[in-house]
């Protein structure tokens, strides 16, 4: 039942004095009043809706009520209601532990009761009357009662909750890496589609001599040496990013004849490449495409990271069938260890008579025209690129380990990171400085991955400090991979947007909002598209 208001509460006395009839006397008095004041009250409420009903049978409003207030108030029954039934569930848990089954049934089906009230008087929008309550408290309080008789105190309580959250917390942290593991393997997979579209054009490649004819006699053609051209260089397996990167980059030229495009796959993707090239129109843009399979330099005793391929335990880590849950799973990566991933670190033994290009990732998109690029002034730097420590988490020190003396003396770790996949690379100054050399060194020195983790920008941070311009911001934005909420101006405004993250835009798990921009470039009437891709 619901308590008698303050005002009215009997005062406390601690002695007994000659007034007391007087006393009773006054209460009694108060007695009535109030019993008069609830019974009128009472059929004040039942009156104004049956003249509703009876006047206007307007439909009742019930926008008054705030459901989510009157749970939270201390004098409402829902907030009674809501109170108990947390508690009738922890003596759910506890009697299914000491096997009172019955017990446990019998709180259940009052915890739905429960659960079914308040859920009706959400429905209408009126609170819970003492009609409505009382039962369902009454039977509810009773069965607590009856769990605290079967000796479920409340340390007994106290000690069940805790071990519940631990074993909760524990199931949590499993499932988030397993999430995690999940997510980064449909990541690295190649779609069922693409790997569709990859069979087909390399059958083309395999059964049509002439295009392999066509490809020797454009193989030594001078525009790819032209240094009165804008060349571009692309290192990438994935045939349609590669294509949506192209694509973009002479869609938003002024003069897309002057442009070359070098591209650089491994031996498996290098047939359905060239078919894709050969056969599509790209507005008289040059297009090369090499293996990396036929560049016999880059050897164990030349490239650091071949020596880790050939290691077995790198291998095994990288690769291998059994790995530890505990290891955060992009340490393991593969691409990481990808020749095609490194390649960008031998640009100038790529392309030795080549002064200047523009380095572009597969996970791109241009918007602009690029070639203003190539007329910026570098200041004797060798890579222009675009800085990323507007936030904290972008300075040196959160990707390389400062505590290592060699590091500490050598770098600044305020010193701002800076983004690859848009990049501008002055060869002429890359083989002045030699770089490759100095990525080599570093490679060397983090034999045993105490200076980083993961990736290429580390190293790269090292091998080019001091040696980057930074760019304007425009010029590369980063983020469609994993970011939901970039600015839509920032995008519009941007030269090349880069879909770097795990949501590539070529997958399911691609960001919904921005997969457009990509989706523009494809060349969606190709037949072998529709028939993998589209059907």
């Amino acid at each position: 039942m619901r308590r008698r208001p303050a005002e009215y509460r009997r005062p406390v006395r601690r002695r007994l004095s000659q007034w007391i009839l007087a006393l009773l006397g006054m209460f009694v008095i108060a007695g009535l009043v109030l019993f008069v004041f609830h019974h009128n009250h009472h059929e004040d409420q039942v009156k104004q809706p049956m003249m509703g009903e009876n006047a206007t049978k307007e439909p009742l409003n019930h926008e008054g009520l705030n459901f989510t207030k009157e749970i939270l108030s201390a004098s409402s029954f829902s907030r009674q209601l809501a109170e108990q039934m947390t508690l009738a569930k922890a003596y759910v848990i506890i009697a299914k532990e000491h096997n009172n089954l019955h017990l446990a049934w019998e709180l259940s089906n009052k915890i739905r009761s429960c659960q079914l009230l308040l859920s009706k008087a959400a429905k209408r929008g009126e609170s819970i009357t003492v009609e409505e309550a009382e039962p369902v408290i009454s039977s509810l309080s009773y069965l607590i009662f009856k769990a605290q008789d079967a000796h479920y105190d409340i340390s007994t309580t106290i000690m069940t909750m805790k071990s519940h959250i631990q074993a909760l917390e524990e199931r949590t942290n499993a499932a988030t890496v397993q999430s995690t593991l999940f997510g980064q393997l449909v990541a690295e997979a190649l779609p069922k589609s693409l790997h569709c579209l990859k069979v087909k054009l390399t059958n083309d490649w395999l059964k049509q001599l002439p295009l392999q004819n066509h490809v020797e006699e454009k193989r030594n053609s001078p525009r790819v040496i032209d240094n009165n051209l804008y060349h571009f260089c692309i290192f990438s397996d994935n045939v349609l990013a590669t294509s949506v990167v192209v694509n973009s980059t002479i869609s938003n030229a002024d003069h897309p004849k002057q442009l070359v495009f070098h591209i650089v796959t491994n031996g498996i993707s290098y047939g359905s490449m060239q078919v894709w090239f050969l056969t599509n129109d790209f507005k008289g843009a040059t297009v090369e495409v090499q293996n990396i399979e036929e560049f016999t330099w880059l050897n164990a005793s030349y490239a650091h990271v071949i020596k880790r391929l050939l290691d077995q335990d790198s291998r095994a880590y990288y690769f291998g069938a059994y790995q530890d849950m505990k290891v955060e799973p992009k340490l393991r990566n593969p691409k990481h260890m990808s020749l095609l991933n490194h390649l960008r670190f031998y640009i100038p033994e790529v392309y030795p008579l080549l002064e200047k290009v523009v380095f572009l990732d597969d996970d791109v998109v241009v918007q602009k025209d690029l070639t203003r690029l190539f007329s910026l002034d570098l200041h004797g730097n060798v890579n222009g690129a675009v800085e990323t420590c507007l936030e904290a988490f972008h300075r040196y020190y959160k990707y390389i380990n400062f505590s290592n003396p060699v590091i500490s003396s050598k770098f600044d770790p305020q010193a701002c990171g800076w983004a690859f996949g848009m990049n501008v690379f002055d060869l002429i100054a890359w083989r002045k400085e030699n770089v490759t050399a100095r990525y080599h060194y570093w490679q060397e020195q983090n034999g045993d991955q105490m200076l980083w983790k993961l990736g290429t920008l580390p190293p790269a941070l090292l091998a080019f400090y001091g040696l980057t311009e930074t760019l304007d911001r425009r010029w590369h934005v980063l983020g469609l991979g994993y970011d939901m909420n970039i600015d839509e101006r920032l995008i519009d405004s941007a030269a090349v947007i880069h879909f770097n993250g795990n949501m590539k835009p070529w997958l399911k798990l691609a960001i919904g909002r921005y997969k457009p921009l990509w989706e523009r470039y494809i060349n969606q009437s190709h037949p072998y598209y529709q028939d993998c891709v589209i059907s």
